[in-house]
């Protein structure tokens, strides 16, 4: 940061001998040297991995130029100007002192921080980050800095090193400050000399864009050169404003350029103290304070480098632009050189052109390490021997965040700015604590500066110094002792340069009163507990409230009684979330289901389910805990009594009253269940590409965990992100590293305070996963403090039953070891006994194969063919009455397993399966040796004997045969397999929407009467590149017959946003058979879902789907129909959006079809499109679609025509249509359809359909979705349309709302069904439709039909018929029909 923000520059004349400007620094080499390998590592940060640099005469002729090779290697902010050794006890100064072979700190000041060289040899490189987090950082830093930049380009002064006289005014523009090597490039040709290095005018380094930026408007440009002191004066080219609130005065037009240019020359005689080392080796510099402006930082130098000396007085001539009246001096140095500790006995200024003389007594120390350490310091001038303004000591609070590694090592500096000018840049070094800066601290520092007046801003920043510099700044507090007032600036965002928007300085505004701020900072984190926590709140969860006081949580009883002292095991005490809109829910008693919490006139009861009454609005405080208010009655909240009981009004005064609950969620940690483990409201615990674990990640998909239920209560927790990489603690780490042994088995204890959770080891009882201050994980104690909490969050919920999608490694591991116990038991037994049973020669007969006799054990064979493997094979093992997977077939040696030609052997537990009918085999692809030919799997049971035989002879890999790595396999009994094997051919529609498509493994699950074919990545498609826009992939996926398919599974694994993958729809058909199961998708995948990101979603099977087969015209030049499309003369009549076709014939339907987009420049004003179809087999035309997505930026279309026309029979239709079709044109309908006129029929009428939907009276019933309808009848189908403008309501879809739209489509004759459907967007997507009904009016008659629904409509499409008889009306009497309700009650739906 600079000194100032000021941007007026001031000029320095020496007026003695002694003030001659020393020559810089030049060393040559007298005595050549071999060359050298030296290693630079960074001052006080471990990460900085080293550079190693040559050095030789050749490349280094002086000790400055190796200092600059090394400032733009060496992240520092202001260069490297100093270089020392590793401990930091010496300097080197000249080349000849550097070593060969040996390692040195570089470091921009005299003080250095040592470094481990051992660990910082095994760090990342200096292009990684140094912050544990680093992975979050955008890959190009440079760029980073351009949304610093100002929104209107800002203006540059920029000097040539040593001249001040050559100068040059440059904008800052988007096209120079691409990257900070484009801007020297830039500068070069401005210049005309090369420009290598910048500086500040004070001779600071000026190292990236983003110190150009908050810079103070002026730059020296220099080549390899160090740089060079002199006077550059900018006032000429910059004109800042003055201080807010010093001066009111407005100068004329006419006098504004001289006015702004009137400079004074000022003579300056400073006194240094006489006292010992009272004189200075650093620069010192001035800043003058007027009523208009402040002047820069003039830096005084001298002549011949022997100023402010013991006793010496110095005197300058200095000219300073037009700053108005005088009422304070700024006096500092930059604390360099050997000496840099000052006493300065006093200031004397006289104004040359008014003749006016100041004088300021001083008598202060300048230096870091007397007095306050202050090395700056502010004096207001004398008015008849009193000071002008006061001396002030401000109190400057500063609280940094509580989320983990907030807390920085780097030297934090502010800028305090008010109506009398600012502070000046000073950092903040001594506070009233040990250490600074610490995670959740408060410090507090003392400033003392001339008083500011009412304070208006603060700049306060970091120099990025150290490791794990990146610091979370919560607020700062500034106290004014002079007025007893205290300013808030509130901050609570990251000053780092890996996160956040990557700014180490910020600018923050007061809050113009504390009370109010408090509130409003209070209010914030409510907000981030309600973000963080509200995943609870899911419709469909089932919850338990935990109350603090009274140690029990909340159960409602059978007869509506409610109390807050039950133990976490009673059935009473659980309650399931029915309704959810906001925060906004009704919490259904999980036994009684009628039965829900309900605050009846402030008293908390039991009442039926869907009453006003029991909507409760859950409000979230900072500590996690929530208060259950009545959505009615506000203010209005449950409450008990430190006895458990419901706290009447009459107790509201009551000291032992409690309304806040900790909530806690069933079902967390079952079995494939996908959670985060957060460690703040924005923080999880993540795992580092190197393996270690953090708490610092983001709460994404980087740090998501995969549950493996091993036992109640004990779990291990895989990584989504990196498979087969477990949380673990062992040799005293704790590191995500583990393989699934039992080093990474934790016991989940639950925290009642606050819902958080602890993991303890189980194999080191008592050792926690913890973390340290700076996020890393580490193996700690069970203390109060919260370094071993974490906040559960699920993003996918487990199943207690999985259904073999998901393998569980080292589970098969338990099972052994289990039986290696009981066998050693067994032994034992055996042992004692003087004759053994048979039944125990049988036992020990089994012995050798480490197993147990029982009902439930089996023996699994595997035959390999004449090719083996070393991956990792699974099975799953599927009877009449469940299933048992997924099984990791593994032994103690692995390597000798399943070798070409071998047989192995192993035992499993099958418990409750029923009768076998089928298994499925498959291997994990991952070793040395992914492919594996299987010849057979044998299984037996070990008591009856009985053989089950599976076939096999298949490649299991992904280059030979299918390119599959899981095959089924049926039970052969006689030769014959019990269930076929069926071959489903599957397709894969890819959406049409921009970026539908995705580089990303997408999996296929299907379901049927008989089980699930497991989760299969669909691997060879019929096209080159899978799942591109608009595309249909074909797969195959081979399972044992399913019976009739129910439902697909999809999933998606997207590392990023831009590989999001649009579908459209699944088909899938069984070969040999005309069965074909329509599921449609028409979702993005992963999708958000109430603030959760789900990767998978499950398709049903719709009960009708309309088959249009999609064809894609580009101008093809096969077809037997030339369409022409003809688009209107208006100026903006052409579209950018994709304009699709249906051709409706008496046989069947043609379309979609694909014409093209006004991207591809088609579809533009005045223009006729052509293009050629094929209406093959589809019978007589009657009638045409046609419609466009409403994409692009201009999506409005005025089609004037549609011509269609026989290439073989010359047969033309002319079809008018003069339309709009838009959105915000007519009716909004995006289609229009067309009648045509048959060879001896006369056209079909078009009809407008009122349509009337009414939104049932439930709560939540409502949707902010897009709903689209299909008419359906004995004529076709209206395609789909969007009901987009209500005729009666402006906010549609509300509950017991009634919304009235209307369509028009040719006649479909005798309505038979409707096809409903919403697009799952808005917060509020769950909708509950009660019924629709669809009036029709033609010349002949009218008719009002009903299509009964009462069914939420949430994910899936909604298809409903009408009843047996229609139900005619005359228009003049449909108003009088009976209430939807009242229709459902009469007839069956």
């Amino acid at each position: 940061m600079s000194d100032t923000p000021s941007t007026v520059f001031s000029m320095i004349h020496p007026t003695s001998s002694e003030g001659q400007v020393p020559s810089p620094r030049h060393l040559s080499l007298t005595h050549p040297v071999v060359a050298k390998r030296i290693s630079f590592y960074k001052s006080g940060d471990p990460q900085f991995g080293g550079v190693r640099v040559v050095v030789n005469p050749r490349s280094f002729k002086s000790f400055d130029a190796l200092l600059d090779n090394l400032s733009r290697k060496v992240p520092l902010p202001f260069g490297v100007r100093n270089i020392s050794t590793p401990r930091g006890r010496h300097s080197i100064t000249r080349l000849e002192e550097l070593e060969d072979g040996e390692s040195y700190l570089c470091s921009h000041g005299r003080k250095v921080q040592p470094v481990d060289l051992e660990k910082a040899r095994r760090r990342p490189r200096p292009w990684l980050s140094s912050r544990a987090i680093s992975t979050h950082a955008p890959p190009h830093p440079v760029a980073v800095a351009a949304p610093g930049m100002p929104r209107a380009p800002r203006s540059l002064v920029v000097f040539r090193n040593g001249d001040p006289k050559t100068r040059r005014a440059v904008l800052l523009s988007r096209k120079v400050t691409q990257s900070f090597e484009a801007f020297l490039q830039h500068l070069t040709e401005v210049m005309q000399r090369p420009v290598v290095k910048l500086y500040a005018t004070d001779g600071r380094r000026v190292l990236s864009l983003q110190a150009v930026i908050l810079g103070s408007g002026a730059v020296v440009a220099a080549g390899r050169e160090p740089f060079k002191p002199g006077n550059y004066d900018i006032q000429k080219y910059l004109l800042p404003a003055r201080l807010p609130g010093i001066s009111h005065r407005v100068y004329p037009k006419g006098n504004a350029k001289s006015e702004s240019r009137k400079s004074s020359n000022w003579k300056v005689l400073i006194i240094t103290s006489d006292l010992p080392d009272a004189g200075t080796s650093s620069q010192i510099y001035i800043i003058l304070y007027g009523q208009h402006r402040s002047s820069a930082p003039i830096y005084l130098y001298g002549t011949d480098g022997a100023r402010f000396q013991d006793g010496h007085e110095d005197i300058f001539t200095i000219t300073v632009g037009d700053i108005g009246r005088l009422f304070k001096i700024r006096i500092g140095h930059t604390n360099s050189g050997e000496s840099p500790s000052w006493h300065c006995r006093e200031i004397q200024l006289h104004n040359m052109n008014s003749g006016k003389r100041f004088y300021v007594p001083v008598q202060r120390w300048l230096a870091r390490d007397q007095e306050d350490g202050e090395i700056c310091r502010e004096f207001p001038l004398l008015s008849k021997g009193q000071p002008v303004l006061p001396v002030t000591i401000y109190e400057v609070n500063v609280a940094t965040g509580e989320l983990w590694n907030a807390g920085t090592t780097a030297n934090v500096y502010i800028s305090i700015h008010g109506e009398k000018g600012d502070t000046g840049s000073r950092q903040l070094f001594r506070s009233k604590s040990a250490f600074n800066f610490l995670r959740g601290q408060t410090d507090t520092f003392f400033l003392e500066a001339v008083h500011l007046g009412n304070l208006c801003k603060i700049v306060i920043g970091h120099d990025g110094l150290g490791p794990g510099n990146g610091w979370f700044l919560d607020d700062v507090v500034i106290k004014d002792p002079t007025t007893n007032y205290e300013y808030t600036f509130f901050c609570h965002r990251w000053l780092d340069q890996g996160e956040d928007d990557c700014k180490i300085v910020r600018e923050l505004y007061a809050r113009d009163n504390s009370i109010f701020s408090a509130r409003q900072k209070l209010e914030l984190k409510r907000k981030e507990t309600w973000a963080a926590e509200s995943w609870k709140f899911t419709k469909g969860n089932t919850l338990q409230f935990y109350n603090k006081l009274t140690g029990g949580f909340v159960r409602l009883h059978p007869d509506g009684t409610v109390d807050a002292i039950g133990d976490k095991t009673d059935k009473y005490g659980v309650f399931d979330v029915i309704f959810n809109k906001g925060n906004v829910c009704i919490f259904q008693s999980h036994e009684m289901r009628h039965l829900s919490l309900a605050l009846d006139n402030g008293i908390v009861t039991g009442m039926v389910s869907g009453q006003a009454t029991t909507e409760l609005r859950v409000l979230y405080q900072p500590n996690r805990c929530a208060l259950l208010e009545s959505a009615l009655v506000p203010g209005h909240t449950v409450a008990f009594d430190r006895h458990g009981k419901i706290a009447d009004e009459s107790s509201t005064g009551y000291a032992n009253l409690s309304k806040e609950f900790v909530i806690f969620v069933k079902g967390v940690f079952l079995n494939s269940a996908v959670v985060l483990l957060a460690t703040s409201l924005y923080q999880a615990l993540c795992l580092q590409p190197d393996g270690s674990c953090t708490g610092v990640g983001s709460q994404s998909e980087k740090s998501y965990w995969k549950v493996h239920k091993i036992s109640p209560g004990i779990c291990m927790f895989e990584s989504v992100k990196n498979a087969q990489m477990y949380l673990r603690i062992k040799d005293g780490r704790c590191d995500g590293t583990g393989t699934g042994d039992v080093n990474c088995h934790f016991k989940i204890k639950k925290n009642l305070e606050n819902a958080s959770i602890s993991l303890e080891s189980t194999k080191s009882p008592g050792l926690f996963v913890g973390l340290q201050s700076d996020g890393q994980a580490k193996p700690m104690i069970y203390t109060k403090d919260k370094n071993v909490c974490f906040y559960p969050q699920v993003i996918h919920f487990g199943r207690e039953n999985p259904m073999g999608m998901y393998a569980t490694p080292s589970q098969e591991e338990e099972k052994i070891h289990e039986s290696k116990m009981q066998k050693k038991i067994l032994t034992e037994s055996e042992a004692r006994s003087p004759s053994p049973s048979s039944a125990a020669k049988e036992v020990r007969h089994f012995q050798n194969s480490e197993t147990l006799l029982s009902e439930d054990e089996w023996k699994v064979l595997v035959l390999t063919g004449n090719t083996g493997t070393q991956a990792n094979v699974t099975l799953w093992v599927y009877g009449d009455e469940g299933v048992t997977g997924p099984i990791s077939l593994r032994k103690d040696s692995s390597e000798q397993l399943f070798l070409p030609g071998q047989e192995d052997e192993f035992q499993v537990e099958l418990r409750s399966i029923g009768n076998i009918f089928k298994i499925r085999i498959g291997q994990d692809g991952i070793s040395g040796q992914p492919d594996w030919n299987l010849q057979k799997v044998t299984m037996q049971h070990t008591k009856s004997k009985k053989i089950l035989d599976f076939a096999a002879n298949m490649w299991l890999s992904q280059i030979q045969a299918d390119g599959d790595v899981v095959c089924e396999l049926p039970v052969v009994t006689g030769g014959q397999a019990v269930f076929p094997l069926v071959r489903y051919q599957v397709d894969v529609y890819t959406g049409q929407l921009k970026h539908a498509e995705t580089e990303s493994e997408v999996f296929l699950c299907l379901f049927g009467e008989r089980g699930d074919s497991g989760l299969r990545l669909l691997h060879k498609s019929n096209m080159p590149v899978k799942f591109q826009r608009g595309q249909i992939d074909k797969f195959q996926v081979a399972a044992v017959s399913l019976g009739k398919l129910q439902k697909v599974l999809l999933r998606c694994e997207a590392s990023d946003k831009s590989q999001y993958w649009y579908c459209e729809k699944v088909i899938v058909r069984e070969p040999g058979t005309t069965a074909e199961y329509v599921f449609t998708c028409q979702r993005w995948l992963p999708f958000m879902s109430q603030g959760i990101i789900h990767s998978e979603i499950e398709l049903h099977l719709q009960e009708m789907q309309i088959n249009h087969q999609p064809k894609i015209q580009e101008e093809a030049n096969d077809g037997d129909w030339k369409v022409t499309i003809v688009t209107g003369d208006l100026g903006n009549a052409g579209t950018t959006a994709t304009v699709f076709l249906y051709v409706y014939g008496e046989t069947k339907c043609s379309g979609p079809i694909i014409l093209g987009s006004g991207k591809h420049q088609l579809f533009n004003p005045n223009t006729a499109d052509i293009f050629k179809i094929n209406l093959k087999d589809i019978g007589e035309i009657y009638k045409i679609r046609i419609g466009h997505d409403n994409t692009g930026k201009n999506p409005r279309w005025y089609l004037e025509e549609v011509i269609l026309e026989n290439i073989t029979t010359y047969e033309r239709f002319c079809l008018p249509v003069d339309s709009w079709i838009a959105e915000n044109e007519n009716d909004g309908d995006l289609w229009k359809e067309i009648p045509i006129m048959g060879t001896k029929k006369a056209p079909l009428p078009v009809v407008l359909y009122e349509i009337r939907i009414y939104t049932g009276t439930m709560p939540g019933a409502e949707t902010e979705s897009n709903v689209f309808i299909n008419l359906i009848g004995t004529r076709g189908d209206s395609g789909k349309r969007r009901l987009h403008h209500s005729k009666n309501n402006e906010i549609k879809f509300q509950r017991g709302q009634v919304d009235i739209f209307s369509i028009k489509a040719v006649s479909l004759g005798k309505l038979k069904k409707v096809l409903v459907s919403h697009d799952g967007t808005g917060p509020g997507n769950g909708w509950f439709l009660g019924s629709i009904v669809v009036k029709s009016e033609d010349e002949d008659s009218s008719e009002e039909v009903l299509f009964p629904c009462n069914r939420c409509a949430v994910t899936q499409r909604v298809v409903m018929q009408n009843y047996a008889s229609f139900v005619q009306f005359i228009p003049t009497v449909s108003s009088s029909m009976p209430p939807p309700s009242c229709w459902t009650a009469s007839f069956p739906s």
